[in-house]
């Protein structure tokens, strides 16, 4: 036989075995990752937290601060995949969600605090994957548009609570706005639409305050609470720990003083997504409570199954 005809013969077999050879390799890495991503799976929680003043970022003797640097000792041990939160210093009159590659940008949105804030950075990685997940489940659902951003970074109603639960800044974080022209019920429905992203190991976090009436702050430094926060506050605590959804959806006519505790909705909202993504049969447990000011609530809701 020809020289010619075996080198032939030899390379085409040699290039059939590293065929053969590199599609099983790549089917076995398919699988394994299938196999991890399933074992990272399956987040059944979402939470609600309030982060109330920025001064939480630095302020020791606020008890909410501590309450979230032992989130992950005391409420939820396991490290998300992918943190999706909404914030409530985020409106938009459509959905929107950011999608940053790299290092998300840290947004200073308030004014005359000290110094040092300034100064604190939060690094956490975007996710422009999830943030295209969270469009492709919101749009099946039902929402007509939802925009995407590729330069907005983290708000401090999500880098504040982050910075204190996860300080390593090393898990990817997507964020999603509020839409303060719409009602309870329109942010419930999104919460739904974005429960599945908990089977792929993402934590789902509300960010805002249980009560948010700064023009009624006591600034005298008494420390206590006013009626109306706390009959508002107490409420809220009782529907949600009985599963009252539907109340709370529409809680501007069934809690006493809705517009009092929020006169505009924006931090409210958040608690709203967080709701909906727990799924059916679940309800709300309180997981922190203290006040500042006698009227601004820290309360803090872990949403799982009745069961639990």
């Amino acid at each position: 036989m020809p020289a010619i005809n075996l080198l032939f013969i030899y390379a085409t077999g040699s290039l059939f075995f590293c065929i053969t050879i590199s599609l099983i390799f790549s089917n076995t890495i398919q699988i394994d990752h299938q196999l991890l991503s399933a074992m990272a799976a399956a987040i059944p929680e979402t939470f609600y937290i309030s982060h109330g003043s920025p001064t939480l970022s630095i302020d020791e003797s606020l008890p909410a601060r501590h309450f979230l640097k032992s989130f992950q000792h005391k409420c939820f041990s396991t490290k998300p995949k992918a943190i999706l939160i909404i914030s409530g210093h985020w409106e938009t009159s459509e959905p929107a969600v950011n999608a940053v590659s790299g290092p998300s940008g840290t947004i200073y949105d308030f004014y005359g605090f000290p110094d040092q804030m300034y100064r604190l950075k939060y690094p956490a990685p975007g996710s422009p994957d999830l943030a295209n997940r969270v469009k492709e489940l919101l749009l099946k659902s039902g929402f007509e548009t939802v925009h995407v951003d590729k330069k907005r970074g983290l708000d401090h109603g999500a880098w504040v609570p982050l910075m204190l639960m996860y300080p390593e800044a090393d898990i990817p974080v997507v964020q999603l706005s509020v839409q303060t022209n719409k009602d309870g019920a329109h942010h419930y429905r999104m919460g739904r639409a974005l429960r599945t992203l908990k089977d792929d190991g993402v934590l789902i976090v509300g960010s805002g305050a249980a009560t948010h009436n700064l023009r009624k702050m006591n600034r005298d430094g008494s420390n206590r609470v006013e009626k109306w926060a706390q009959d508002f506050d107490s409420w809220i605590k009782e529907a949600l720990a009985e599963g009252r959804y539907e109340d709370v959806n529409r809680y501007e006519e069934m809690a006493p003083n809705a517009k009092m505790a929020h006169p505009w909705p924006d931090h409210f909202y958040p608690l709203h997504v967080a709701m909906g993504a727990a799924g059916e049969n679940t309800t709300g447990e309180l997981i922190h409570h203290s006040w500042t000011h006698g009227t601004l609530s820290y309360a803090s809701y872990r949403f799982a199954d009745k069961a639990k």
